[in-house]
Protein backbone atom coordinates (compact mmCIF):
# COMPACT_ATOMS: atom_id res chain seq x y z
CA UNK A 1 0.00 0.00 0.00
CA UNK A 2 1.24 3.45 -0.95
CA UNK A 3 2.39 6.05 1.59
CA UNK A 4 -0.02 8.93 2.14
CA UNK A 5 2.18 11.66 0.70
CA UNK A 6 2.73 13.51 -2.56
CA UNK A 7 4.67 16.57 -3.71
CA UNK A 8 4.78 18.12 -7.18
CA UNK A 9 7.33 20.76 -6.25
CA UNK A 10 4.55 23.06 -5.05
CA UNK A 11 3.74 20.77 -2.17
CA UNK A 12 0.02 20.65 -2.85
CA UNK A 13 -2.68 18.58 -4.46
CA UNK A 14 -4.90 19.96 -7.21
CA UNK A 15 -8.32 18.30 -6.88
CA UNK A 16 -10.36 15.47 -5.43
CA UNK A 17 -12.61 13.71 -7.96
CA UNK A 18 -15.57 11.60 -6.88
CA UNK A 19 -17.63 9.21 -9.01
CA UNK A 20 -20.89 7.63 -7.87
CA UNK A 21 -24.12 6.29 -9.26
CA UNK A 22 -26.85 4.14 -7.69
CA UNK A 23 -26.84 4.72 -3.94
CA UNK A 24 -24.37 7.53 -4.45
CA UNK A 25 -26.11 10.51 -2.90
CA UNK A 26 -26.02 8.89 0.53
CA UNK A 27 -22.44 7.75 -0.11
CA UNK A 28 -21.42 11.25 -1.15
CA UNK A 29 -22.94 12.64 2.02
CA UNK A 30 -20.84 10.28 4.11
CA UNK A 31 -17.62 11.06 2.21
CA UNK A 32 -18.15 14.83 2.23
CA UNK A 33 -19.09 14.73 5.91
CA UNK A 34 -15.62 13.39 6.62
CA UNK A 35 -13.87 16.40 5.05
CA UNK A 36 -12.86 19.47 7.04
CA UNK A 37 -13.64 23.12 6.30
CA UNK A 38 -9.90 23.69 5.75
CA UNK A 39 -9.75 21.33 2.75
CA UNK A 40 -7.07 22.91 0.51
CA UNK A 41 -8.45 21.57 -2.80
CA UNK A 42 -11.76 21.59 -4.69
CA UNK A 43 -13.95 18.47 -4.91
CA UNK A 44 -15.39 17.68 -8.35
CA UNK A 45 -18.28 15.20 -8.41
CA UNK A 46 -19.84 13.14 -11.19
CA UNK A 47 -23.00 11.57 -9.74
CA UNK A 48 -25.38 9.98 -12.23
CA UNK A 49 -28.50 12.15 -12.14
CA UNK A 50 -31.96 11.91 -13.67
CA UNK A 51 -31.90 14.36 -16.58
CA UNK A 52 -35.68 14.71 -16.77
CA UNK A 53 -36.20 16.63 -13.55
CA UNK A 54 -34.56 19.33 -11.47
CA UNK A 55 -32.01 17.95 -9.05
CA UNK A 56 -32.06 18.54 -5.31
CA UNK A 57 -28.57 17.13 -4.81
CA UNK A 58 -27.03 20.44 -3.73
CA UNK A 59 -29.56 20.94 -0.93
CA UNK A 60 -29.27 17.31 0.17
CA UNK A 61 -25.47 17.23 0.27
CA UNK A 62 -25.23 20.65 1.91
CA UNK A 63 -26.84 19.13 5.00
CA UNK A 64 -23.98 16.61 5.28
CA UNK A 65 -20.89 18.80 4.95
CA UNK A 66 -19.35 22.03 6.21
CA UNK A 67 -18.06 22.68 2.67
CA UNK A 68 -20.05 24.85 0.25
CA UNK A 69 -21.78 22.70 -2.40
CA UNK A 70 -22.89 24.00 -5.82
CA UNK A 71 -23.70 22.88 -9.33
CA UNK A 72 -20.64 23.41 -11.51
CA UNK A 73 -20.77 26.21 -14.08
CA UNK A 74 -19.09 26.31 -17.46
CA UNK A 75 -15.88 28.36 -17.46
CA UNK A 76 -15.52 28.77 -13.70
CA UNK A 77 -12.24 28.12 -11.91
CA UNK A 78 -12.70 25.69 -9.01
CA UNK A 79 -11.84 27.05 -5.58
CA UNK A 80 -10.32 25.12 -2.68
CA UNK A 81 -12.80 23.84 -0.13
CA UNK A 82 -15.79 23.92 -2.48
CA UNK A 83 -17.74 20.94 -3.87
CA UNK A 84 -18.74 21.17 -7.55
CA UNK A 85 -21.46 18.81 -8.78
CA UNK A 86 -21.92 17.98 -12.47
CA UNK A 87 -25.42 19.21 -13.38
CA UNK A 88 -28.00 16.86 -14.92
CA UNK A 89 -27.40 15.93 -18.58
CA UNK A 90 -23.92 17.52 -18.70
CA UNK A 91 -20.47 15.98 -18.48
CA UNK A 92 -18.21 17.89 -16.09
CA UNK A 93 -14.68 18.19 -17.48
CA UNK A 94 -11.53 20.16 -16.67
CA UNK A 95 -9.85 22.25 -19.35
CA UNK A 96 -6.08 22.44 -19.78
CA UNK A 97 -6.00 25.75 -17.88
CA UNK A 98 -7.82 24.24 -14.92
CA UNK A 99 -11.23 25.81 -15.58
CA UNK A 100 -14.40 23.72 -15.61
CA UNK A 101 -16.30 22.82 -18.77
CA UNK A 102 -19.81 21.42 -19.14
CA UNK A 103 -20.47 19.43 -22.32
CA UNK A 104 -23.29 17.52 -23.97
CA UNK A 105 -20.99 15.04 -25.64
CA UNK A 106 -22.25 11.47 -26.02
CA UNK A 107 -23.23 9.47 -22.97
CA UNK A 108 -20.47 7.39 -21.43
CA UNK A 109 -21.51 4.07 -19.86
CA UNK A 110 -25.09 5.15 -20.66
CA UNK A 111 -24.71 8.20 -18.41
CA UNK A 112 -24.34 11.96 -18.70
CA UNK A 113 -22.83 13.15 -16.42
CA UNK A 114 -20.33 10.30 -16.25
CA UNK A 115 -17.17 9.73 -14.27
CA UNK A 116 -14.78 8.83 -17.07
CA UNK A 117 -14.80 12.23 -18.83
CA UNK A 118 -14.21 14.00 -15.50
CA UNK A 119 -11.38 11.71 -14.41
CA UNK A 120 -9.69 11.68 -17.81
CA UNK A 121 -9.82 15.45 -18.34
CA UNK A 122 -8.75 16.25 -14.76
CA UNK A 123 -5.84 13.81 -15.00
CA UNK A 124 -4.65 15.56 -18.16
CA UNK A 125 -5.07 19.03 -16.64
CA UNK A 126 -3.74 18.37 -13.13
CA UNK A 127 -1.40 15.40 -13.59
CA UNK A 128 -0.26 13.73 -10.40
CA UNK A 129 -2.17 16.23 -8.23
CA UNK A 130 -5.42 14.27 -8.61
CA UNK A 131 -7.09 12.02 -6.04
CA UNK A 132 -9.82 9.97 -7.73
CA UNK A 133 -12.50 8.26 -5.62
CA UNK A 134 -15.01 5.68 -6.91
CA UNK A 135 -18.07 4.98 -4.78
CA UNK A 136 -21.18 2.84 -5.08
CA UNK A 137 -22.71 2.31 -8.53
CA UNK A 138 -24.22 -0.43 -10.66
CA UNK A 139 -22.10 -0.20 -13.80
CA UNK A 140 -18.43 0.17 -14.79
CA UNK A 141 -18.27 3.97 -15.05
CA UNK A 142 -15.03 5.28 -13.59
CA UNK A 143 -12.82 2.30 -14.49
CA UNK A 144 -11.36 3.97 -17.58
CA UNK A 145 -10.98 7.19 -15.59
CA UNK A 146 -9.08 5.36 -12.84
CA UNK A 147 -6.59 4.16 -15.44
CA UNK A 148 -6.15 7.74 -16.69
CA UNK A 149 -5.58 9.08 -13.16
CA UNK A 150 -2.89 6.46 -12.51
CA UNK A 151 -1.29 6.98 -15.95
CA UNK A 152 -0.75 10.64 -14.96
CA UNK A 153 0.64 9.77 -11.52
CA UNK A 154 -2.47 10.44 -9.43
CA UNK A 155 -3.90 8.48 -6.50
CA UNK A 156 -7.02 6.31 -6.53
CA UNK A 157 -9.33 5.38 -3.64
CA UNK A 158 -12.28 3.02 -3.99
CA UNK A 159 -15.13 2.23 -1.64
CA UNK A 160 -14.86 -1.37 -0.44
CA UNK A 161 -17.41 -3.22 -2.62
CA UNK A 162 -18.45 -5.35 0.35
CA UNK A 163 -19.95 -2.27 2.00
CA UNK A 164 -21.27 -0.59 -1.15
CA UNK A 165 -24.99 -0.49 -1.85
CA UNK A 166 -24.16 -1.32 -5.49
CA UNK A 167 -20.83 -3.04 -6.17
CA UNK A 168 -20.46 -2.64 -9.95
CA UNK A 169 -18.45 0.60 -10.07
CA UNK A 170 -16.10 -0.21 -7.17
CA UNK A 171 -15.44 -3.73 -8.51
CA UNK A 172 -14.78 -2.44 -12.04
CA UNK A 173 -12.34 0.13 -10.66
CA UNK A 174 -10.52 -2.50 -8.60
CA UNK A 175 -10.34 -4.85 -11.59
CA UNK A 176 -8.12 -2.32 -13.40
CA UNK A 177 -5.32 -3.14 -10.97
CA UNK A 178 -4.67 0.61 -10.62
CA UNK A 179 -6.26 1.27 -7.21
CA UNK A 180 -4.11 2.49 -4.31
CA UNK A 181 -6.61 2.22 -1.45
CA UNK A 182 -9.77 0.13 -0.96
CA UNK A 183 -11.50 1.59 2.09
CA UNK A 184 -14.80 1.50 3.94
CA UNK A 185 -16.91 4.47 2.88
CA UNK A 186 -16.70 6.11 6.32
CA UNK A 187 -12.87 6.08 6.15
CA UNK A 188 -12.45 7.78 2.75
CA UNK A 189 -12.97 11.37 3.92
CA UNK A 190 -10.34 10.98 6.65
CA UNK A 191 -7.90 9.37 4.19
CA UNK A 192 -8.34 12.28 1.77
CA UNK A 193 -7.76 14.74 4.61
CA UNK A 194 -4.52 12.99 5.61
CA UNK A 195 -3.28 13.07 2.03
CA UNK A 196 -3.96 16.71 1.27
CA UNK A 197 -2.98 18.17 4.65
Amino acid sequence: METLSWDDGRGQWAAVLVASSAGGVQGLGTLLGGLTAALPVPVLVAQHLNRSRETRIVAILSRSTVLPVKLAEHGERPQAGTVYIAPPDRHLCVEGDGTLALTREDRVNYARPAADPLFESAAQAYGSGVIGCVLTGADSDGARGVEAVKAHGGTVMVQDPEGAEFRGMPKAAISTGKVDFVLPLAAIGAAITRLVQ
